[in-house]
């Protein structure tokens, strides 16, 4: 499912127009991302929690030249599925 086919479902489902869908959408992806970037969690009950998480720096290794490369360290963003959502997905 990619973006505009969630918004479709979700507008039948809540009875709302597309267009406001997108807004809402939208607003709440952006919510989330400027939640992020100040470093807070975001929890939604019975979906989950996006936080972000520290990788350190390490050595890698280009594959193939063989040589040995610096990745920096850096913060990337995670997702852990709440037991509900997981739950709901085994069934």
């Amino acid at each position: 499912m990619n973006k505009t086919e969630l918004i479709a479902l979700a507008a039948e489902s809540a009875g709302l127009t597309k267009k406001d869908t997108e807004r809402v959408l939208n607003a709440a992806i952006d919510a989330i991302t400027a939640s992020l970037v100040k470093g807070e969690k975001v929890q939604l009950s019975g979906f989950g929690t996006f936080e972000t998480k520290t990788r350190e720096a390490r050595v890698g290794r280009n594959p193939h030249t063989k040589e040995s490369i610096e990745i920096p360290a850096t913060r990337v963003p995670t997702f852990k599925a709440s037991k509900a959502l997981k739950d709901n997905i085994a069934k």
